[in-house]
């Protein structure tokens, strides 16, 4: 037996197979961050099973679930619980394809007779690979959700804390609400953890049997039991230190460890965002540091590519050169002297960065930043007077982050907001690293195949594809490619009218909030009515796509917005053709426009889908190279040969995703050698 589950002791659970942490919290240690390693587990957890043994073994697996299940009718509640138990620890803790069975088949009763759903095929198998700590690769519209619920059920009732980790508020209370009556009938608690939840009741939520939360608050309160507690590695310790008067914070510990993870939409949560690390900062008030500021950008902006600086691609990071920084000295001593000479306190003084050469280099370049990179509409959006971020690869409000470093107040300057105060750092961790700490790790999305080798390498999990119910019925129309964005909303425009007349609904998809703007205001001059969907997440977003499938319905909306919402189709359009999907815009990953075409054609419904992209989109001219400049010259501005624009996008979209990947494993790295550090100076991350 080892060390204590939720206030219970499992006969085998943490494994003797997995390296704890000496920490406050049950977790898995830190691997050493060795490029080697990660690429001989990336190539061994990656390698491709033959697809038609992959399938005997799903079909096997299915057929013995199913046979066992048109047994279990006669069982009473009480019998059934007893037996699930049962079944649901030894499946979990040995992971034998057996024990498994009987555990999904129990499951699988119980959601048959609470939610009237009896789980397909793909279903089954997935949550037994969830239960067996795998990510799986599952078709959009194949029912992630009970999918989730099942596995969850498996690890709650083995008595493993479990937490069902979604990308937004909404989908974590909904999927926990459509799922409570099978989780009352299997007697399990349910929690739920969303930016609603006050913070002195979030240890309430985290201690029922299984936890629905965002990737964002999960995260954010493992740090703040982390810095709450700094230095204790034991609740016992803790506890102790606390009577001494040594730790300060009397908040009650929110989690109970990092068991077992089923992350939803992995892709996004495990991948997308893991370049950026998670912050907990404390705000400090805004001081006189508005004039410094408006200082700093009126210097930038009076400096000159490329004299000054250059801006490095593909995403035009400035750089300065050395006359730029020479103008910066010059600009240094100037103030100097005028300091001595009349004692001015202008935004020279107030700051006093203007003296130490590297100090003024980086806001100077952060300024740089602020002006020349970052873009309104589509980096952020100023909502109620505050700069608001954008995340890119989901179109969505980020409205509880904030760039650090100065850039933030700079950007508000630069739109005229009032100014906050810069944060100070209190914690910070990457997703990368806090989700390989989980004991049992899992998670799904319907595109993962592109980054199983980066997945498997990061995170020791294998990626297992699970074949749809239904065969797809997905009609994809020939592309095009535009020499420009005019020419391309003509061309949207007329392709919308074509599904309308026919008596489709149509989905048109874009990169940025802009985007959708201007595609928008192409459709309206037109008079084509639609609707907009775009930087909001909340309830309404889900059901204006849930909309989207109704007769005569023209729905723009950013790559990602409605993301794990169904779209129903109605009856009428699923005989005129389904769903139609316009992808207007390639993204910096093949994944994300998977993801959008497989809005449409659902569980083998009719569907179409059309690419119409334009030479001058941001992903093209970023990162199209040479490849771009040799088709050009052979095709001009078109029209183009398919396999020359399949060849313009894998080039791109390749260049894209290795300047990403880089960009995580730096992330990565600095954030190894940053805890490194604090260990050694004693302190936590």
């Amino acid at each position: 037996m080892r060390g204590p589950v939720g206030g219970e002791r499992l006969a085998a659970w943490p494994p003797v197979n997995i390296p704890l942490a000496s920490r406050l919290f049950v977790e898995r240690r830190d691997e050493g961050d060795w490029a080697l390693d990660r690429w001989a587990s990336g190539w061994w957890l990656s390698r491709p099973s033959p697809k038609r043994q992959a399938m005997r073994r799903q079909q096997r697996f299915v057929a013995q679930v199913v046979a066992l299940g048109e047994t279990l009718h006669g069982l009473s509640q009480t019998e059934l619980l007893a037996q699930a138990r049962a079944a649901a620890e030894r499946a979990f803790v040995t992971g034998q394809a057996q024990a498994g069975v009987r555990a999904l088949a129990l499951v699988r009763e119980a959601a048959r007779r609470t939610l009237g759903l009896l789980a397909y095929p793909p279903q089954v198998y997935g949550a037994w690979m969830l239960v067996s700590g795998h990510l799986i690769e599952l078709d959009t519209g194949e029912g992630k959700t009970l999918t989730a619920a099942i596995a969850a059920c498996v690890g709650a009732l083995a008595g493993v804390p479990t937490h069902v980790i979604t990308v937004n508020d909404y989908l974590a209370q909904r999927d926990a609400q459509k799922m409570s009556a099978l989780f009352g009938y299997l007697g399990l608690r349910v929690g739920v953890v969303h930016s609603g939840v006050a913070q002195a009741l979030r240890h309430v939520e985290y201690a029922q049997d299984l936890t629905y939360c965002t990737n964002k608050d999960v995260v954010f309160d493992y740090l703040r039991d982390r810095v709450n507690a700094r230095g204790v590695h034991s609740r016992a310790q803790l506890t102790v230190r606390r009577l001494h008067g040594q730790v300060h914070s009397q908040e009650p510990l929110r989690l109970r460890g990092l068991h077992f993870a089923i992350v939803d939409e992995a892709d996004s949560i495990l991948i997308d965002e893991a370049r950026t690390p998670l912050i907990l900062s404390a705000a400090r008030e805004a001081g006189e540091e508005t004039r410094a500021y408006e200082h700093l950008l009126r210097v930038a902006a009076s400096m000159q590519a490329p004299l000054h600086y250059r801006l490095v691609e593909p995403h035009r990071q400035p750089e300065l050169k050395d006359e730029g920084r020479a103008l910066l000295e010059d600009l240094a001593r100037e103030m100097d002297a005028r300091d001595e000479h009349d004692g001015d306190t202008g935004p020279d003084a107030l700051m006093g960065f203007w003296r130490v050469a590297w100090v003024r280099e980086h806001y100077i370049v952060q300024a740089l930043r602020a002006l020349h990179v970052f873009k309104r509409d589509q980096h952020y959006v100023v909502h109620e007077g505050k700069i608001v971020i954008v995340d890119e690869f989901t179109g969505r409000l980020l409205p509880d982050r904030s760039w650090e470093q100065g850039l933030h107040q700079l950007v508000e300057v630069k739109e005229g907001c009032k100014i906050s105060g810069q944060n100070r750092t209190l914690a910070r961790l990457t997703y990368q690293t806090f989700f390989a700490r989980y004991l049992r790790l899992s998670g799904m999305s319907g595109t993962l195949r592109e980054v199983s080798r980066e997945t498997a390498g990061v995170f020791k999990v294998r990626t297992v594809r699970i074949e749809p119910n239904r065969p797809s019925r997905r009609v994809t129309l020939p592309p095009r490619l535009l020499p420009d964005q005019p020419t391309k909303h003509h061309a949207i425009v007329d392709d919308v009218r074509e599904r309308l007349a026919v008596g489709q609904s149509v989905l048109v998809g874009t990169r940025s909030v802009r985007a959708s703007e201007d595609i928008s205001a192409a459709l309206t001059a037109a008079g084509v009515p639609h609707q907009v969907l775009n930087a909001r997440q909340n309830a309404d977003e889900a059901e204006l796509v849930a909309r989207a499938g109704q007769p005569g319905m023209v729905t723009v909306a950013t790559n990602m917005a409605g993301r794990g919402t169904d779209i129903p189709v109605a009856p009428e359009v699923l005989a005129r053709g389904g769903l139609h999907v316009v992808l207007t815009e390639w993204h910096e990953s093949a994944r994300i426009d998977r993801q959008l075409v497989g809005r449409g054609a659902r569980q083998g419904e009719p569907g179409s889908c059309r690419t119409i992209v334009a030479l001058d989109d941001e992903v093209i001219d970023k990162h199209g190279g040479t490849t771009l400049k040799m088709l050009q010259a052979r095709y001009g501005g078109g029209p183009w040969p398919e396999h020359a624009m399949a060849w313009l996008q894998k080039a791109a979209q390749g260049a894209a995703e290795s300047h990403n990947a880089a960009q995580r494993r730096h992330t990565l790295k600095a954030d190894h050698h940053m805890r490194t550090q604090l260990a050694f100076s004693g302190a936590t991350e």
